[in-house]
């Protein structure tokens, strides 16, 4: 007895150890995400704007700091909302105190889509008549697409620097190998040739249907890019492709020579450029701002405005429930309904980052978009993906704006049952006896295969969603069911071939989309003239703290081990046969 009283206070004065440690390091985060937040910028009286892309992530919303980065000493990067960055950049063309941009691009990292809305922003400040300056040391896909709108590039001439140049890839991975040796069977039922969310699970190689898609993708988002990039440079696709394929670009000589760069300057020579740019004599009279803090300093909401345009932001996968950093089905439907209660809000952008998810949860946002769109207009504006349960939610919006870069469609429907019966028989060793009320009550426990009533009755459900599916994009797009049919399947596609297939209205970013919002209201000449709102507020880092601390921070699946984690949680006895219209992968440049 004295040993287990022993045991039991030893276990308390843990816990309540544990819990002051766990106080210190919130209130020291708290502290150092506080210490950050003191300074106000300052704009120079004249001076460069200059955009450091190894310093911002380029993301749907402005965000503070992580907390675990925050807690490593490690903030160095900053979630910038492409809005905010787009607006920032507009500003800065007419403001008579930003003489130009100094760009350094290495290390850019966003969605594609992002670097799209992003580079479009920089190429109409050129057309304000002001320059662009990059200077590049190691350049890369999304650094030297975003470089490539400049009036001048210049690059170091030193060797050593790493060229990741080299066009675009995506890996496929497949673990049904894997999943042989641990003895799991993952069990898919779908609708769509090329639905392929869960093929990495089930096969070793890729079928026919997901090469054929996936090709086609890859080649439309490189060709938007090179396109660009080749019209810039006074190239032409032919001759870009070619310097890539025979890898002809290994030196700064090398860009130099095949005209991808202006000039090879060390840093001495570029600030000795810039500060002739600028017309001082000494570099250090060049005076400037960063993209991150004069964003800050224009941040400015037109209280006067009668009128708003909501802005609500889809990002991220669509999920059950009320969680905070995913596009939660209970919660989501609660904003918008909240929207549609204020009586200020005019018209209303439908902001999808999203690559699907959970069908309920997407039906839950879809009744709601329903409702509002009887009062208001809704535009869609796509960023990175509008796919799965991303179109399911915005195909009937009233107009649909899309990246080129962006993947949609993707209008098919799947479900996954594993089986760990042979885990648990043949590797473990264990025995598992079921006791059930009913002939299917254990159907879902994941300790046996389904059997031929189960597949069946799971397809049935897999055939009504997809016919609902097929349903809502021929109401939303004016098209049959029949043609729908024939682009669904399952296929995702670039927004470059969207347009074409009646998928989008127009390629266009959120700028555009919420110019076209304003000009819907009557009376309402431009955006300027009215009240942008934006649509759930972006957690603090207090926020993110105590999610944390209370286990409340989801995990995205980001890498194909986080993904098959997920997959195998979510699709055990908790799931009961759930439905999932998603995409089976996320594209991040970095």
């Amino acid at each position: 007895m004295k040993d287990f009283i022993k045991m039991t206070l030893a276990t308390l004065a843990g816990l309540f150890i544990f819990g002051i440690v766990s106080l210190f390091m919130m209130f020291g985060m708290i502290g150092a995400m506080a210490a950050l937040g003191t300074s106000q910028p300052v704009m120079p009286r004249e001076g460069v704007l200059k955009i450091d892309m190894s310093t911002i992530m380029l993301a749907e919303q402005t965000q503070e700091a992580d907390p675990m980065s925050l807690l490593q000493g490690n903030v160095t990067v900053t979630p910038l909302g492409i809005y905010s960055a787009i607006k920032a950049i507009n500003a800065a063309a007419a403001d008579p105190a930003i003489k130009f941009i100094y760009m350094k691009p290495d290390k850019a990292a966003g969605g594609i889509a992002h670097f799209e809305e992003f580079r479009t922003a920089l190429k109409n400040f050129r057309s304000s008549g002001k320059a662009i300056v990059s200077y590049t040391e190691n350049p890369g896909n999304g650094s030297y697409y975003l470089a490539s709108v400049s009036d001048k590039i210049y690059m170091t001439p030193h060797d050593g620097g790493l060229n990741m140049f080299s066009g675009l890839s995506s890996q496929l991975i497949f673990l049904k190998d894997a999943l042989d040796k641990l003895g799991i069977n993952m069990q898919l039922i779908r609708h769509g040739k090329y639905k392929s969310a869960g093929e990495m699970y089930i096969r070793n190689s890729a079928s026919k249907e997901n090469m054929e898609q996936n090709r086609a993708m890859i080649g439309s988002v490189w060709n938007s890019w090179a396109e660009e990039m080749a019209e810039s440079r006074g190239i032409t696709v032919e001759a870009l492709n070619s310097m890539l394929d025979n890898l002809e670009l290994n030196f700064p000589e090398d860009f130099l020579e095949k005209g991808l760069v202006d000039e090879l300057l060390t840093r001495e020579q570029l600030q000795q450029k810039l500060a002739d740019l600028f017309v001082v004599d000494k570099f250090e009279d060049v005076k400037g701002i960063s993209l991150q803090d004069y964003a800050v300093l224009k941040d400015n909401i037109n209280l006067k405005a009668t009128s708003k345009v909501a802005v609500i932001y889809a990002d991220g996968e669509i999920v059950d429930g009320a969680e905070k950093q995913q596009v939660a089905g209970d919660r989501f439907a609660q904003i918008i309904a909240d929207v549609r209660k204020d009586k200020d809000v005019k018209a209303v952008v439908l902001r999808v980052n999203s690559p699907g998810g959970s069908v309920l949860a997407s039906e839950k946002i879809k009744a709601e978009l329903d409702l509002l769109r009887e009062s208001v207009p809704v535009i869609a504006s796509y960023g990175n993906y509008a796919a799965s349960g991303g179109y399911w939610i915005s195909a009937c919006s009233d107009y649909i704006f899309s990246n080129a870069t962006t993947l949609t469609g993707s209008i098919g429907v799947f479900s996954m049952i594993p089986d760990f019966s042979g885990t648990i028989n043949d590797k473990l060793h264990i025995n598992v006896t079921p006791v059930s009320s009913n002939s299917h009550s254990d159907m879902y426990t994941g300790m046996r295969p389904l059997d031929r009533k189960e597949t069946a009755y799971l397809q049935a459900s897999v055939e009504k969603i997809y016919g609902k599916f097929t349903e809502i994009v021929s109401e939303g797009r004016n098209m049959s069911v029949a043609a729908v049919d024939s682009i669904a399947q399952g296929r995702v596609w670039a927004g470059a071939e969207a347009i074409g297939i009646g998928l989008v209205d127009s390629i266009g970013t959120i700028e555009d989309a919420i110019r076209y919002a304003a000009l819907s209201i009557e009376g309402v000449s431009g955006p300027e003239e009215v009240q942008v709102a934006e649509y759930p507020k972006p957690l603090t880092t207090v926020e993110m703290i105590l999610e944390t601390l209370t286990g409340g921070q989801s995990i995205a699946a980001g890498t194909p081990f986080e993904s098959i984690v997920k997959v195998l949680k979510d699709s055990g006895a908790q799931s009961k046969g759930k439905v999932y219209a998603r995409i089976p992968y996320e594209i991040d440049i970095r």
